[in-house]
């Protein structure tokens, strides 16, 4: 068996093999290895513009805004680059809030999403003037109603319902099942909302509702809608009145065959399931909240073989990145494309990719036939969602260095941590007298 590279890599045309050689944009992998070292992820600004041109192009002619969910990647550089493109912002907590604010985003097209917002993010968010809350709870409404009414402030709510839909996806990224922490109950919902109604410095703008990440099928957020419509209705004849329906996101990406769904076609269909009912798909306006799907193929995971190793079970390709590095093979058992960077010919043993890290589960990818030799670089696919965000600095690792390609130029977006950087907020006690 030999190496098949001839397969069109996830993150294509951004990364592609050019001479035998896998870039980034126009910047050879090796070049940016030799430069900046390794692990490194490697995002590509052309990726970001190419999958947030992908919503724009669905939203011509729509009363619809886009918020990018900014857990999936909250560099800097990424979240500056979709607010100059006119993006909003699904933020989860203050630190989130702060770093759109850091950029200059607007914070009018920012929605305040979690269950357990305390009451200084509360605060933060209100004194910013964000667009909306996703309240989860009842008692999140006590606790932003009094939060608002210290301040002086109106706080514009939408309620989170869970619609005990099955967005058949694994079970750790699903979000929209009773069972889940997320969202009330859409049966408890309405009970919730005469709540919101009558508590002070509230003022009830619209509902929210996310069931989960990577779907690859439209059949979920219908279902989720049908039953989010019939609330809507059920709220209107209580006098309450719904202006925005927030759809979260959730729209998934292909890590190996997945067929993704565009967001044009997602859009149309809710609009559609809208006019059934004999409305005008633009009476309220139309909130999504995509984040894996506009920067995870932006993105790999360079990395380089520290040692091959051959074991009864199998055979070991042991690489300088780690599980503290890419969580999700050890959270998930996600599948992550991996690719060498400069393909060699011959036999292709099938190896296990594994970290440095001293635990077991600390894998990117099994059983992939590849040819290798000590020193070889590889990149590891569809990193530019939940990598980065998600690294710890377990085993006293420092985090790796971020790289934004556009074009022929690169620019190093967060510098490689230090040993020092770690242990610079501890401290030791005084010896014992």
């Amino acid at each position: 068996m030999t190496n098949a590279v001839s397969a069109t890599p996830a993150g294509a045309p951004w990364f592609s093999y050019r001479q035998g050689v896998l870039h980034a944009g126009d910047v050879a992998l090796p070049k940016l290895a030799e430069a900046l070292g390794t692990p490194l992820y490697v995002y590509s600004r052309a990726a970001l513009r190419a999958a947030w041109q992908g919503y724009q192009r669905a939203l011509e002619g729509r009363n619809a805004l886009v918020c990018y969910g900014m857990k999936a990647n909250s560099n800097l550089a990424v979240l500056k680059e979709f607010a100059r493109l006119g993006a909003g912002f699904d933020i989860v907590s203050g630190g989130e809030l702060a770093r759109v604010l850091a950029v200059g985003a607007d914070p009018g097209k920012v929605v305040f999403s979690g269950v357990g917002k305390q009451a200084w993010e509360m605060r933060a968010a209100l004194e910013a003037g964000v667009l909306c809350f996703n309240v989860e709870s009842q008692a999140e409404l006590r606790r932003l109603s009094e939060v608002a009414v210290e301040l002086g402030r109106t706080a514009p709510v939408s309620l989170r319902v869970n619609p005990d839909v099955d967005p058949k996806t694994h079970p750790y990224i699903s979000t929209g099942l009773k069972e889940n922490k997320f969202g009330i109950a859409i049966a408890d919902a309405p009970e919730a909302y005469r709540l919101a109604r009558s508590l002070p410095g509230l003022a009830v703008v619209g509902v929210d509702c996310h069931i989960g990440s990577q779907i690859t099928e439209i059949s979920p957020y219908l279902d989720a809608l049908d039953k989010v419509l019939d609330l809507v209705e059920h709220l209107a004849a209580d006098g309450i009145e719904i202006r925005h329906l927030d759809l979260g996101g959730g729209l998934g990406i292909r890590y190996s065959d997945e067929i993704p769904l565009a967001p044009a076609d997602l859009l149309e269909a809710v609009h559609e399931r809208i006019r059934a009912r004999g409305i005008d798909p633009n009476a309220r306006r139309i909130i999504l909240e995509p984040g894996r799907s506009l920067v995870g193929n932006a993105g790999i995971l360079l990395t380089r073989v520290e040692y091959l190793k051959a074991a009864e079970a199998g055979r070991f390709a042991i690489v300088d990145a780690a599980m503290n590095d890419l969580l999700r093979p050890t959270l998930y058992e996600a599948w992550h494309g991996v690719l060498p960077v400069v393909p060699r010919e011959g036999e292709a043993p099938t190896y296990d990719i594994v970290g440095p890290i001293c635990e077991s589960g600390d894998w990117l990818a099994r059983g992939r036939p590849l040819s290798l030799e000590q020193g070889d670089l590889l990149a590891v696919e569809s990193a530019g969602a939940y990598a980065m965000v998600m690294a710890s600095q377990y085993n006293t690792r420092p985090r790796a260095a971020e790289v934004m390609v556009d074009g022929e130029r690169w620019y190093v977006v967060r510098e490689r941590e230090t040993v020092a950087a770690l242990m610079a907020g501890e401290s030791v006690l005084p010896d014992r007298r």
